[in-house]
């Protein structure tokens, strides 16, 4: 009846229709070594408990053995009987125990072993069962054991059962007692700043950690997904094993043996838990903007050597810059009208109302820019130009200004204030750096002319 209660119960359970399943899924980053073994017989288990006799916790199993133990004793084998009896036993045993000493051998090694495992109310609830299945067994031996009148000192394998089913059980009852896996909330870190902490315990460094992997701080739209219903402590010691691999190598977070961990998914958010990281990532950056800022130097002094243009008649004002993009274009918009992305003329120039755009670079680049403003039409000018293009633009408030991606601005380029104007575009080097894979710096060179103008039909010039 012992081995049969938990089936009964569930049975029972049933006619009433009272579903009380509990369905867990959790995500393990590593495995100790109980784990590991639990993995290697689990299959062979299964297809052990899978036999009929051993259905039902073993009851069919003990039922036999009672049977064929009934049997030998009443024709006078009684030694048989104990034989068959003590085999059932210890084949349940042998079932029941490995999984009961593998949980508790990884709770011992500490929390992290424990997680592999799974929740803690569906380990507890394992051990318990196990435990439990244990009792059929252990009766059985306690029914068949010879009667003995005095004291006998068992031997090392009764002594080594008792041992560690005490501990085991001891264990269980620590690890049930102990407070449930924290996860703390944006208002416990104080990830907003306002100096109302609640949570007690870590370091700053791990509470700016927390918020960040958690997704609670201004500075980070996105929390680590995976890592969200991880207790705090889970997590600290998961981001203080990925610092250590990182501090092995100098703060790299790219290096090999990080990107490679199980905790890889934690480097974006590790500056804040590990100095080294925030150390390399800030010299890093500046040396990514020193190198940056010499690479526009050096394409800006290209575009400074190339001779200024000299109009034939004096404009308005006159403007250079270099200019760069990284989808094609430079696009000039009135306030209001910021978006708007006009058709294109022989791929050159476009214009809306309110918005202008002009080809650039082969989707990523910088090109030479030349701006005149105008308050007449200018003369024509073809030498020495491979495009030429003229479009009809009307400004709505008179507040055109070119952008380029790193938002430098052109501006004072409608002279006349709002009104009706013409856009004469002059481009060169386009052909290079559309055929040559690293084009010389300063290669297109753009003669932008804008000036008043009513005529609205598009002019291709050259």
């Amino acid at each position: 009846m012992t081995a049969l209660g938990p089936s009964l119960c569930d049975w029972i359970g049933s006619l009433f229709g009272n579903d009380n399943t509990w369905r867990y899924a959790w995500t393990s980053w590593d495995q100790c070594l109980g784990n590991r073994i639990h993995e290697l017989i689990e299959y062979p288990q299964s297809v052990i408990t899978d036999l009929p006799v051993f259905w039902y916790g073993g009851a069919p199993l003990i039922v036999l053995a009672f049977a064929g133990r009934q049997l030998s004793v009443r024709s006078g084998h009684s030694l048989l009987g104990g034989i068959i009896a003590r085999s059932a036993a210890v084949a349940l045993l042998l079932l029941l125990l490995p999984e009961l000493l593998l949980i508790t051998f990884d709770l011992a090694l500490g929390p992290e072993c424990a997680d592999a495992w799974g929740p803690p109310d569906l380990v507890n609830w394992q051990a318990g069962m196990d435990l439990y299945c244990l009792a059929p067994p252990l009766l059985v031996l306690l029914a068949v054991r010879s009667p003995r009148r005095e004291f006998v000192r068992r031997g090392p394998l009764a002594r080594t059962t008792v041992a560690v089913l005490t501990v085991t059980a001891t264990l269980l009852l620590a690890a049930k007692s102990a407070p449930p896996p924290r996860v703390s909330s944006a208002y416990e870190l104080d990830c907003a700043g306002f100096g109302d902490v609640t949570a007690r315990g870590p370091s700053q460094g791990e509470k700016d950690f927390l918020c960040d992997v958690r997704g609670y701080s201004l500075g980070h739209r996105w929390s680590v997904t995976e890592w969200n219903e991880v207790a705090d402590r889970d997590v600290l010691a998961q981001g203080r094993h990925l610092c250590g691999l990182a501090v092995q190598h100098g703060g790299d977070v790219g290096a090999r043996a990080v990107r490679e961990a199980p905790q890889t998914s934690l480097t974006g958010v590790l500056a804040s838990l590990c100095p080294e990281v925030a150390r390399k990532q800030e010299a890093d950056a500046q040396q990514e903007k020193a190198e940056n800022d010499a690479y526009v130097a050096r394409k800006e002094r290209a575009c400074a050597a190339h001779p200024a243009h000299r109009p034939k008649i004096g404009p308005v004002r006159q403007k250079r810059a270099t200019m760069w993009t990284e989808f094609w274009t430079i696009d000039g918009w009135e306030d209001g009208y910021e978006g708007t992305v006009p058709e294109m003329v022989e791929n050159l120039v476009g214009s809306e109302r309110g918005a202008l755009s002009i080809w650039a670079a082969d989707e990523i680049g910088h090109a030479c820019v030349t701006v005149e403003s105008y308050t007449r039409r200018p003369p024509m000018e073809l030498k020495g130009w491979e495009e030429v293009v003229e479009v009809g633009y009307e400004s709505p408030n008179g507040s055109l200004e070119l952008v380029d991606g790193d938002g430098k601005r052109l501006t004072g380029l409608t002279s006349a204030g709002p009104g009706s104007y013409r856009v004469r575009v002059h481009l060169r080097g386009r052909e290079l750096v559309t055929q040559v894979v690293d084009a010389p710096a300063g290669a297109v060179q753009l003669l932008i002319m804008i000036f008043p103008g009513k005529e609205k039909k598009p002019t291709v010039y050259r």
